[in-house]
């Protein structure tokens, strides 16, 4: 194994691949904000999302503590990227002035389309492979004033038909990944190197993948 050469540096962000999901609130008239989010982390059925205090999603969650959690996928980066300089905060804080503007349907400005939710008030984005209703738990500042740390608890979680395992409740990693936002550039997942000796999903993972394998020989056999 070979040892790189260090040295230190400061890089204005820690973005260090970290998934994108997109948060749906409750804004005060009844109306709903889409937001994206790239400081989230699930803790068993609890999932922790870093937000800026100034944000529309922080004040709705202080005010009405439901929402979405949007799992996005690869294909929805254009998506996501429509929605990156855009906020629901009116007017809009002076801190954020010089790079984001004010936008009362992020829906139609993303190009996604709200879906009824279960538990919630707040929609899920139907193109989502997955989707998590939730409910706030528990809130701490922290940077000095300038974020929040929001606790979740899951309440329900809806998977696309297609990343499901055949007769399980396992999301299949072999179908599905989540959209990873790398130091301010958005990345898919690398093919898989390996599984946890955890997994729940590995021999459905070696089955799909020898078959796919198989496949591929098999056409490249009628080709020639």
């Amino acid at each position: 194994m070979t040892i790189d050469t260090h040295r230190v540096v400061r890089p204005n962000i820690l973005y260090f691949g970290t998934p994108v999901v997109l948060l749906t609130t409750e804004n005060g008239d009844g109306t709903f904000n889409l937001a994206p989010v790239s400081s989230a982390w699930a803790l068993g059925q609890h999932v922790v999302l870093g937000l800026g205090t100034e944000s529309r999603t922080a004040h709705n969650l202080a005010e009405r503590p439901e929402l979405v959690i949007n799992v996005a996928s690869p294909e929805l980066w254009e998506h996501v990227e429509r929605l990156a300089p855009l906020t629901g905060a009116h007017p809009v804080p002076e801190s954020k002035r010089a790079a984001y503007r004010y936008e009362r349907d992020k829906f139609a400005a993303a190009g996604l389309t709200p879906a009824g939710s279960d538990l919630v008030a707040p929609p899920r984005v139907a193109e989502c492979a997955l989707q998590l209703e939730a409910r706030v738990r528990g809130t701490t500042p922290g940077g000095e004033g300038l974020f929040l740390s929001v606790e979740c608890e899951v309440l329900r979680v809806h998977a696309a038909e297609r990343i499901v395992v055949p007769g399980t409740h396992h999301i299949d990693p072999a179908v599905w990944s989540p959209l990873i936002y790398n130091f301010r550039h958005y990345h898919g997942l690398a093919p898989e190197v390996g599984h946890g000796f955890r997994s729940e999903t590995a021999e459905t993972t070696e089955t799909t993948e020898a078959a796919e394998a198989a496949e591929a020989a098999e056409a490249a056999t009628r080709v020639a």
